[in-house]
């Protein structure tokens, strides 16, 4: 299932151990996740979004409020016949579960920089192979899944090449201009759209773009609180301009590009 992040080689779970044959090994969660990011993998002692964006995110996801988004993934997905999936930056697991429950997936992936995401989501969802890896160094053997879903996750494109097969799919999701407005709006003077141009990613054909817009339009106090928490523009908010959002709770504009690309064969 898994490589060795230090030497690629097959790794093999023996008594809750992967290990390869070079004698590297990497113990298995009593959670059933396995920590795949070595110390030189990692960009501080403890990388990923800090405790506060990842209670705030689980919170805001499980309260459904992003569902449409990851209903249209699923529904984007439907007739590519995808049985093996990577979820790539999946955090706490939300849309790794829908994806389960919308697809017919024979093997789904999960993988998160952050022990303590991954550690929530495979508590909650032992279905899904979750593990602690990097996107810029991915444990899988080349050609391993049909596709890979991206939302907002940093990526290298030699890697999503990689491990996807010939005629793979990517779809990923990114924030269309109009993304999160109101945000923008309380602590911007000049409020500067998203980039509606199309990502050219290296080894993939760009096949569909769809946009997908809804409003929040009956966000509590603490759903917008838990919005503004674990969104990175949280951070640029004082707490006179966050009690004046609070108290006024406009309408919240979500604006997504969904955008499917295929792996092409090397000339």
């Amino acid at each position: 299932m898994y490589l060795c992040p230090l030497c690629q080689q097959a790794l093999v779970l023996n008594n809750k151990q992967y290990q390869c044959v070079n004698r590297h090994s990497f113990d298995q969660a009593k959670e059933g996740y396995v920590n795949l990011l070595p110390v030189q993998q990692k960009n501080s002692q403890d990388p990923g979004d800090n405790k506060e964006m990842m209670q705030a995110r689980r919170a805001f996801l499980q309260a459904d409020w992003y569902r449409p988004m990851a209903e249209q993934v699923g529904a984007t997905l439907q007739p590519l016949q995808v049985t093996t999936l990577l979820d790539l930056g999946c955090g706490e697991g939300y849309y790794s579960n829908l994806l389960q429950q919308q697809l017919t997936i024979e093997e789904q992936h999960g993988i998160d920089i952050s022990k303590s995401a991954i550690r929530s989501a495979a508590k909650q969802y032992p279905q899904v192979h979750f593990a602690v890896a990097s996107a810029y160094s991915l444990p899988f053997a080349a050609g391993y899944f049909d596709a890979i879903v991206r939302i907002y996750a940093p990526s290298l494109a030699s890697e999503l090449s990689r491990v996807l097969k010939v005629g793979g799919h990517l779809l990923t999701v990114t924030p269309a201009p109009e993304h999160l407005l109101q945000l923008k709006q309380a602590i911007y003077s000049e409020v500067r759209l998203h980039s509606d141009a199309v990502t050219d990613i290296t080894g993939f054909q760009h096949v569909a773009r769809e946009r997908l817009s809804f409003q929040l339009t009956q966000l509590t106090a603490t759903d917008l609180m838990q919005l503004i928490t674990m969104v990175p523009l949280g951070w640029k908010f004082s707490a006179a301009v966050k009690a004046e959002l609070l108290a006024q709770a406009p309408a919240i504009q979500c604006d997504f590009y969904l955008d499917l690309y295929q792996k092409v064969a090397k000339a």
